[in-house]
C-alpha cells in the first residue's frame, strides 16, 4: 500500500505532462522533445522520472540510441518507481548499441528486482540475446529456462530458443525450432527472422511445397498479396517441382496479381486449364475478370461452365456470390437471387452461404414473390441462427405474417424475439414500432424463435481496488505517454478479469481521450450491441457512448433544429469521437467532413479565410457538420434515414435508391441500399441514438432511486 501511495503521488506530480508526452509519443519532432525534456528539467523525483522515461521511450523508438541511454538512466537516477522500465528499455538501448556488458548489468537478476513487472518474460529473453551477443551461449539457455514453463509459446521465446541451439551447435534443433516458428505465426515479426535464419542454415529447402504453399496462403488470407504473390511467382518457377504444384503457384500467384489490379486477361487465360481445383480458380479468374469488364455475356459463360466442370469447389462458391453481388448493385434481383439461392442450397457450409441465403430471400420479397421469401426467411432462421442476417429474417418474417398471412399473433410473436434477442439492433427498433402498431395480440408459442436467447453477459465489475499498484502504475506510465504498456500494467494484477477493461477505458477518459477509451470496451465487449442496459453497469455504457463536447453538440443541435442524441449517434459512427482523425476518404475530424463540404458550410455560415485544418477543431467541426445534416435533412423532407445514407454516400446516391422502390416503409428502403458499409452506417446510427436515449432513461431511474448512484 505504501509502493502504491507513492506512485499514486508521482501520477498527480506529473498530470500535466500526459499532454506533451503523448504528443512525443505520436510525433516526435523536435519541438515535442524540447518541451518534455524542459519538463524534465524543471521537475525532480518521481514527476521528472516519468518526464525523463518519455524521453527515453521515444527516443529508443526513434532508433536514437545514447540519447535513449542517457534519459534512462536518469529516470532511475530521480526514482525508483519507474526502476523496472528504466532498466529493460535501458538495456534494449544498450544491446541495439552494442553495450552487451551494460545491458548484462542492467538485466542480471531482473525478475528478483522487480517481482511484479510486466516484463517478466520479455527481461529474460533479452538477457538471453545479450548474452548470446557475448558468446555466453550456456548462460543465455540459463537465462531463457527461468521462463520456460510459462513462455514457451510466445513467438520471441521461440526465436530465441533457436538462436541458442545455433550457438550450442544443435543446427537440427535450431531448423526444427525455426520451421515451426515459421509455420505456426507466419504474420509475426519473429517469423520474418526465423525464415532468414533458415536461409543462412541453407535449411530453407527443406520446406515442402505444402508447407511453403501455407505461408503464402496466410499472407493472402491476411491481406498480404505482394508477399504472397512473391511467394508463388517463386514456387511457380521452381522446376524442381512436380508441374500440378506449379500450376497451382501459378494460379494462386495470378488470384494475388488480381487483387493488386495487374492481372490481364491474357495472362489468366495463359494459365494451365486443368481439371482441378487450380483449373477451378483459374475459372473463377477469368469471370472476375469478365465482371469487371462488365462482360455478362462472358461472366454468365464461365460460371455455368464452372457448374459443370466443378460443381464442389470452393471457387465456384465465390463465383456464384461474387455474380449475384454484380446483379444486385445492377437492380436485376432475379438474376442475382439465382445465383445467392444456388450458392446457400450448393454450399451449405461456406462462409458466404448465411449472407447468400438471406440475399436470395430478401430479393425474392423485393420481387413481390412472397410465398418464396416466406420459405426462405424460416430456413434462414432455422439454418444460421448466429447469423447476422437472421435478425432482419426474423422482422421480415414478422412483416410477411402481418401483410400477408393477416396472423397478427405469429407476427407479434417474431417481433418479440427480434426485441428480445437484439435489444438495440435497427429491426428491435422497427419490430418495437411494429408492436406499438399490433397493440396487443394474444400471446403464441412459436417453436422456431421462442428458444432463441441472447448473448449471455458475464459478470463486469463497476469498481475497481484503490489500491491495486498496476492500476496506480498504469496511470503513471499513461502520464509518460506510454500507451503501448497501459493494458499490460493493469492485466498484470491477478484479480483483473473482471474490471481490466474498465480501469483501461476510464484512464484513457480521464485525459479526454473518449476514442481509445471506447475502443478498449468495444474489444472487451463486444456483446453490447444486443445487451439490455440494466445487464451491463452504466460505467461501461457512459464509455461505450461518451457524451464528449456535449455542450456544444446541444447548442449546434438546438440551432438547426436537431436532436443532439442523433448528432452524437453520427459522431461515433464516423470518428468514434476522435478529433483529429483523417481518413482514407481526406474527411476530417468529429463528423468527418470532406475538405470541400466544410469550405461551403464555412461560406454559408458566414465565417472567413476558411482553412482546411479548422476542421480538426471540434467546435467548429461539429458547428459546420451539424449545418451540413441540417441541410441534408431537409433534401430529403426530415426522413433520418435518407438524410444519414446521403451523409454518407451522396446525395444522388440516395435520389437513386429511392428511384428503384417502390418501398412499402422505411424499413424496406433501409433493407434495399446496396452498398453494404451505408446500409450498416445507417443502421448503426439508429442503433447508437437508440442505445444514448436508453442510457440517460436508466441513468434518470438510477438517480430518483439511488440505485447505482455510483455507476
Amino acid at each position: 500500500m505504501a509502493r502504491t501511495a507513492r506512485i499514486k503521488r508521482a501520477f498527480v506530480a506529473s498530470t500535466d505532462l500526459r499532454a506533451m508526452a503523448q504528443q512525443l509519443a505520436t510525433m516526435r519532432t523536435p519541438a515535442a522533445y524540447a518541451g518534455v525534456s524542459a519538463w524534465a528539467h524543471g521537475h525532480t523525483g518521481d514527476a521528472a522520472a516519468a518526464a525523463y522515461l518519455a524521453l527515453g521511450h521515444a527516443y529508443l523508438t526513434d532508433k536514437r540510441y545514447p540519447e535513449a541511454s542517457s534519459n534512462l538512466r536518469l529516470v532511475r537516477h530521480n526514482s525508483e518507481v519507474l526502476a523496472d522500465y528504466s532498466d529493460f528499455l535501458g538495456a534494449q538501448s544498450e544491446h541495439e548499441q552494442g553495450n552487451d556488458a551494460a545491458a548484462e548489468t542492467l538485466l542480471a537478476g531482473f525478475n528478483e528486482r522487480y517481482p511484479d513487472s510486466i516484463f517478466e518474460f520479455e527481461a529474460p529473453e533479452l538477457e538471453a540475446n545479450v548474452l548470446l551477443a557475448q558468446g555466453n551461449a550456456s548462460g543465455a539457455q540459463k537465462a531463457l529456462a527461468s521462463i520456460a514453463a510459462d513462455a514457451a509459446d510466445l513467438p520471441n521465446y521461440e526465436l530465441t530458443l533457436g538462436k541458442i541451439a545455433i550457438a550450442l551447435g544443435q543446427e537440427q534443433e535450431a531448423e526444427r525450432i525455426f520451421k515451426k516458428l515459421l509455420l505456426s505465426r507466419p504474420l509475426s515479426p519473429e517469423a520474418g527472422i526465423a525464415r532468414t535464419k533458415l536461409t543462412a542454415m541453407g535449411a530453407e529447402g527443406s520446406l515442402t511445397a505444402t508447407e511453403l504453399r501455407s505461408l503464402g496462403d496466410a499472407f493472402y488470407n491476411a491481406g498480404r498479396y505482394a508477399e504472397a504473390g512473391e511467394q508463388y511467382h517463386a514456387l511457380a518457377r521452381n522446376a524442381t517441382l512436380p508441374v500440378n504444384e506449379r500450376d497451382g503457384f501459378a494460379v494462386a500467384a495470378a488470384a494475388c496479381d488480381l487483387k493488386l489490379k495487374r492481372l490481364t486477361l491474357t495472362q489468366a487465360q495463359a494459365l494451365p486449364d486443368t481439371h482441378d481445383e487450380n483449373g477451378a480458380r483459374r475459372q473463377y479468374l477469368l469471370m472476375e475478370l469478365a465482371r469487371n469488364r462488365s462482360d455478362d455475356v462472358e461472366q454468365q459463360r464461365v460460371v455455368a461452365q464452372m457448374k459443370t466442370d466443378f460443381p464442389q469447389s470452393q471457387w465456384l462458391a465465390e463465383a456464384l456470390f461474387s455474380s449475384g453481388n454484380m446483379y444486385l448493385l445492377r437492380r436485376d434481383y432475379a438474376t442475382a437471387a439465382g445465383y445467392y439461392s444456388y450458392l446457400a442450397i450448393h454450399f451449405p457450409s461456406h462462409k458466404n452461404a448465411a449472407a447468400a441465403h438471406w440475399r436470395a430471400g430478401w430479393l425474392n420479397y423485393r420481387q413481390g414473390l412472397y410465398s418464396d421469401a416466406t420459405r426462405m426467411f424460416d430456413e434462414q432462421i432455422k439454418l444460421f441462427p448466429n447469423a447476422t442476417e437472421t435478425a432482419a429474417a426474423l422482422y421480415w418474417r414478422g412483416r410477411l405474417y402481418e401483410t400477408q398471412e393477416n396472423n397478427r399473433a405469429l407476427a407479434a410473436s417474431e417481433y418479440r424475439t427480434v426485441s428480445r434477442v437484439y435489444q438495440h439492433f435497427f429491426y428491435a427498433q422497427m419490430a418495437r414500432q411494429r408492436l406499438q402498431v399490433l397493440g396487443e395480440p394474444l400471446l403464441v408459442s412459436h417453436s422456431q424463435t421462442e428458444t432463441m436467447q441472447p448473448t449471455p453477459i458475464p459478470h463486469l465489475a463497476d469498481t475497481f481496488p484503490v489500491d491495486s499498484p498496476h492500476i496506480a502504475k498504469a496511470r503513471l506510465v499513461a502520464n509518460a505517454g506510454l500507451n503501448d504498456y497501459i493494458a499490460q500494467e493493469i492485466a498484470a494484477d491477478p484479480d483483473s478479469d473482471s474490471w481490466s477493461a474498465l480501469a483501461e477505458a476510464q484512464l484513457y477518459a480521464s485525459f479526454g481521450e473518449s476514442y481509445r477509451a471506447m475502443r478498449a470496451l468495444k474489444r472487451a465487449l463486444p456483446y453490447a450491441m444486443s445487451a439490455p442496459i440494466n445487464s451491463i453497469p452504466l460505467a461501461y455504457w457512459r464509455i461505450l457512448f461518451p457524451q464528449s463536447w456535449w455542450d456544444a453538440i446541444q447548442t449546434e443541435s438546438a440551432k438547426r433544429g436537431l436532436d443532439p442524441y442523433l448528432v452524437a449517434s453520427l459522431i461515433r459512427q464516423e470518428s468514434e469521437f476522435n478529433p483529429s482523425v483523417i481518413s482514407y476518404a481526406n474527411a476530417y475530424g468529429l463528423m468527418q467532413l470532406l475538405p470541400s463540404v466544410g469550405k461551403s458550410m464555412a461560406r454559408e455560415e458566414g465565417m472567413t479565410h476558411f482553412e482546411t485544418f479548422q476542421l480538426l477543431d471540434p467546435l467548429t467541426n461539429i458547428k459546420l457538420g451539424t449545418r451540413y445534416l441540417r441541410k441534408m435533412l431537409d433534401k430529403f423532407g426530415g426522413v433520418q434515414e435518407y438524410a444519414l445514407a446521403a451523409y454518407n454516400a451522396g446525395d444522388e446516391r440516395v435520389a437513386d435508391w429511392q428511384a428503384a422502390g417502390p418501398y412499402h416503409g422505411i424499413d424496406e428502403f433501409v433493407e434495399s441500399i446496396p452498398f453494404t458499409q451505408t446500409r450498416d452506417y445507417v443502421q448503426g446510427i439508429l442503433r447508437n441514438e437508440d442505445i444514448y436515449r436508453s442510457i440517460d432513461a436508466v441513468a434518470g431511474q438510477q438517480s430518483k432511486t439511488g440505485v447505482g448512484a455510483s455507476r
